[in-house]
């Protein structure tokens, strides 16, 4: 599948880097020891080092290191042993040092890569430049009072991963894959919860068009994009405005801007007249971290089972399709229930009822797997009782929408509904011979050359059943029978 845009005058390339920030899953913030409970009241998460007051100095949270190298593991990157932490010095209101503590040329994690897939089945490699640590800022709030500003820093100082992309990416397809995949591994890896709603993943795009074999063109950054949504919108809007832009003969500045969610249109927020438009210095207070090689490979040992790991024994073990295994992996908490329910069992069908009536079932109600009324272990139970022929997979839809509806577990509903499978000979061969005296006239039909009557005779011994005729043994005996 091309990735060329068609434009006017002819076909543009889009070139598409992200810049990913990722809050770190810890209790404390990066240099000091105040919670990262969301939702806390204003201002209520902050000590002296947040708020910059003199003489407070930084204390390194030794586990956001260990979640920042777990998660360059985790994207098969580089682990840099030595690492320097950098002032990046700018004003903001709600960042009362008036400088960021990041990671400038010596970040903890170099390059790696990651796996995207896309609904066409291909595969394309998008390599990692890096990950550094470094501080959240604070933040202004500009609608609490008709002519204030408020600052609200509980997350000033909240430790980011910032995980940027190479230039790899070239649609918002791509852009929306990518984001969801990392999102995925982030949270496998639990260094990451992946909440975007509530600002713990979000990205940076940079986006730029050229035409096909030329270089690079001028980029622009559209920032603090909080959905894959948004994220595919903002590079799609910003693609159609370039092209306008050059097509009419005029040029891209540099610059960054805003996405308005509401009008699906980016805005200027600023210009950069030079890509390198920060001040950096290593920070004075913070020696360069040295890390050992056993602490690297104490964390190797402990990762998860990955996504495509997992995937890739699903295929090949399982027997499931590419397309099953990506839905059935894509969140942690949906491969461990599949694990736990077919577990022991036909996988395949476990599968099929999982993608299809439970998945459907949670759609329609609002739920998620969290919430499921139908724990792994239930539906695991109702697949065997559709393997051994107790009840038909017809019947099985009836009772699985029962057990979502109450809770209840399939066998007490079976027996109390009295809806075994009939797989009794003689009780079917009776249904049989009554459907065959009945209709005649079909029967001569059938036996002069009429082959498409046989789903008849199916469908009304199974009528007369009520749906618990063995449809294996009603097609077997009727094939004798009409001969």
């Amino acid at each position: 599948m091309s990735n060329l845009v068609s434009g006017q005058t002819g076909d543009w390339e889009v070139v598409i880097g992200m810049e990913v920030h990722a809050q770190v899953t810890s209790q404390a913030k990066l240099f000091s020891g105040s919670s990262t409970t969301f939702g806390a009241g204003p201002n209520e998460n902050v000590s002296l080092v947040d708020a910059a007051m003199p003489g407070m100095l930084p204390v390194i949270n030794e586990a956001c290191v260990h979640q920042a190298v777990k998660t360059g593991l985790g994207l098969k990157a580089d682990i840099n042993l030595y690492s320097v932490f950098d002032r990046k010095n700018y004003f903001y209101a709600d960042l009362p040092q008036g400088y960021q503590i990041s990671q400038f040329k010596h970040p903890i994690v170099g390059e790696g890569v990651l796996v995207i897939e896309l609904a066409d089945g291909s595969t394309h490699d998008i390599g990692i430049e890096r990950i550094h640590l470094e501080q959240d800022a604070g933040k202004s709030l500009h609608d609490q009072h008709p002519s204030k500003s408020y600052i609200d820093l509980n997350r000033s100082g909240v430790a980011l991963m910032e995980i940027v992309s190479h230039p790899d990416l070239r649609s918002a397809e791509q852009a929306g894959a990518y984001i969801k995949k990392l999102r995925s591994i982030l949270r496998y890896l639990g260094t990451c919860d992946g909440n975007m709603e509530e600002g713990s993943l979000r990205a940076d795009v940079n986006v730029s068009v050229r035409r096909p074999g030329e270089g690079l063109g001028t980029r622009t950054e559209t920032k603090n994009l909080n959905s894959v949504r948004f994220i595919m919108q903002a590079i799609d809007y910003e693609v159609e405005r370039q092209i306008e832009v050059l097509e009419a003969g005029g040029s891209i500045d540099q610059e960054t801007r805003l996405f308005d969610t509401s009008t699906g249109t980016t805005r200027q927020m600023r210009s950069k007249e030079d890509a390198h438009d920060y001040r950096y210095f290593p920070d004075p207070d913070l020696l360069p971290l040295q890390l050992t090689a056993a602490f690297v490979d104490a964390i190797k040992a402990e990762l998860p089972e990955l996504p495509d790991d997992i995937k890739a024994r699903m295929v090949s073990d399982y027997g499931l399709s590419s397309y099953d295994a990506s839905v059935l992996t894509e969140e942690r908490e949906t491969a461990s229930f599949y694990e736990a329910a077919s577990n022991g069992r036909d996988r395949k069908l476990v599968a099929n009822w999982m993608t299809s009536e439970l998945f459907g079932a949670l759609n329609k109600a609002g739920k998620t797997l969290a919430d499921s009324p139908v724990s792994p272990a239930s539906l695991g139970a109702l697949v065997d009782l559709i393997s051994d022929g107790t009840i038909s997979g017809r019947i099985a839809k009836d009772v699985f929408a029962e057990m979502f509806e109450t809770g209840r577990l399939a066998p007490d509903i079976i027996e109390e509904k009295g809806l075994k499978q009939v797989s009794d000979s003689g009780a079917i061969e009776g249904l049989i011979d009554q459907v065959l005296a009945e209709n005649q006239d079909k029967v001569e039909e059938y036996r002069s050359g009429k082959d498409k009557l046989f789903g008849f005779f199916v469908g009304q011994t199974m009528k007369i059943s009520g749906g618990q005729a063995n449809p294996a043994m009603v097609n077997q005996l009727l094939k004798e029978k009409l001969k």
